[in-house]
């Protein structure tokens, strides 16, 4: 079975290379394709919040969406970029919003 494979800033990086998984740290603005070139290439990709920030929004939603590979976004260390509201878009989708 192929590594997971993740996508964030070289400190957190170092702590998924000691669990295991295959690291690639894209510059500002290279997100997008670097999203695109792990979801051919591994069975799971672990998105940092802050990648995920700079990737699009159709393209975020179309890997998170999708049944493989699975695509997580993960907190950063410095918590810089906040994780998407779960319960609030949970909420919206099912109409339940106040």
């Amino acid at each position: 079975m192929s590594a997971p494979i993740y996508l964030g800033d070289e400190v957190d990086a170092a702590g998924y290379r000691l669990a295991g998984a295959r690291v690639r740290t894209p510059r500002v603005g290279e997100g997008a394709a670097a999203l695109a070139q792990a979801c051919a290439q591994a069975p799971l990709v672990l998105l940092s919040a802050a990648v995920a920030a700079g990737v699009g929004e159709r393209q975020l939603r179309a890997a998170l969406s999708a049944l493989s590979p699975l695509v997580l976004i993960v907190p950063d260390l410095q918590a810089e970029v906040p994780l998407p509201d779960l319960a609030a878009r949970l909420q919206a989708q099912l109409g339940l919003e106040a």
